[in-house]
Parts: C-alpha cells; sequence; structure tokens
C-alpha cells in the first residue's frame, strides 16, 4: 500500500468511527442535547478533529443518517422503468419499501427527525431533500411512464407516486413509528401491500376514469 492509499484509508477508518459514535450519542441524547463536545470526547480527540471531516452538527447529522440507510434506500426503492406485469412489479417493490420503512434503523432516524423538526426546521428539510424527496422523484418517473406507455390511466404521477406510498404505509408503518405494535412479520407487510396494490390498481389502472 502506497504511503497516499494508507493515509486515505485511515482517513476512512477515522471518518467511519465518528459517524459510528456520532449515531450513538444522537439516538441516546437527540439531536438538540448532542453536542460536538460529547462526540469529540467519545471519540478520545478534540473537536477541532471534528470539524477537519464534517463543517457542522448538521452535516454530522445527514452524514449519520446517509451512511446508516443510503445504500438500502437505493435498493428498497429500485424499479425498472420497464414493468411487463405493473401489479406485481408494484407489489416487489411496495415489500421492499414497507420492509425497509419498517426496519427498527428507519424507524429510529424518522423519531429522532420527527422530534428535532420544530425546533430545527432548516435540518429537517435538509433531511427530507436528500431523503423522501429523491424517493418519490424516483417513483414519479417510474409512474409517469407507465401513464405514457398506457400500463396506468391519465394522471398527476407525483400524486400516484405520494398515493400508492401511502397505501402501503397505511396503519402498519404508524403503529411501527409509534411503538404499539410488535415488529410486522413479512405476512404483515405482504398483507398491507396486497390490499395496497389492488386499491391502487383500481384508482389509477388504465380502465379506471378519473373521477368515476
Amino acid at each position: 500500500m502506497t504511503a497516499v492509499a494508507a493515509k486515505l484509508s485511515s482517513r476512512d477508518t477515522r471518518r467511519q468511527a465518528i459517524l459510528d459514535i456520532a449515531r450513538e450519542v444522537f439516538m441516546a441524547e437527540g439531536y438538540a442535547a448532542a453536542s460536538m463536545s460529547t462526540i469529540a470526547a467519545r471519540l478520545g480527540g478534540s473537536k477541532g478533529t471534528l470539524y477537519n471531516y464534517f463543517r457542522s452538527k448538521e452535516e454530522l447529522l445527514i452524514a449519520v443518517i446517509g451512511s446508516e440507510v443510503e445504500a438500502e434506500a437505493e435498493a428498497a426503492f429500485a424499479v425498472e422503468s420497464e414493468a411487463v406485469d405493473l401489479p406485481a412489479t408494484l407489489r416487489n417493490l411496495g415489500l421492499r419499501v414497507l420492509t425497509f420503512l419498517t426496519s427498527d434503523k428507519v424507524l429510529s432516524i424518522h423519531r429522532l427527525v420527527i422530534a428535532e423538526a420544530e425546533r430545527f426546521p432548516d435540518l429537517a428539510r435538509m433531511i427530507y431533500e436528500v431523503g423522501p424527496k429523491r424517493r418519490v422523484a424516483g417513483l414519479t418517473a417510474f409512474f409517469e411512464h407507465a401513464m405514457e406507455t398506457g400500463q396506468l390511466r391519465d394522471a398527476e404521477p407525483q400524486r400516484a407516486a405520494e398515493h400508492f406510498l401511502a397505501l402501503c404505509r397505511a396503519g402498519l408503518h404508524d403503529r411501527s413509528l409509534w411503538n404499539l405494535a410488535e415488529k410486522p412479520s413479512p405476512a404483515d407487510i405482504g398483507a398491507n401491500v396486497d390490499a395496497a396494490v389492488d386499491m391502487f390498481m383500481a384508482a389509477y389502472g388504465a380502465g379506471h376514469a378519473s373521477g368515476a
């Protein structure tokens, strides 16, 4: 390994250590109570070390969330533009999305962001921009293509994307988010998604006229 490669590897290792510790602190204390000083102390360094990697606490939290769920979110929301069997494609998508949204990791992040959104609206907006907004945009493009090819009736594609996600989450996600029920089983998730796909196709299927 060259000296440059070794230095980069060491920096990556240090960055990951910061993210791991920051996640523990954010989840235990909440965003407002967590401090860069606390994170630095847990890390065994100085605040200056943290600021060499992250310019602010906001940037650090966004990096923590990204490192935790970005790859899983991309996989969960991935969908091919050409769907031969649209209901089957939507069911597969719904299963992945709802499994992702009801995972312990994602629920803990949602709870943290919701708890801090009123006091830190700019932070909540930034997290929304890099997360949920991007996912909806990807699904919007998919539904727009399905409408253009006649698989779905002509409608507002972003609203269709939001409706589909809301139907998949219906009930099950709220109960999980509020910690009112045990972790949903694959069968629970499957039943929710099956109902969501049926209702979505009944409303947006090519044979359904808007307002009928």
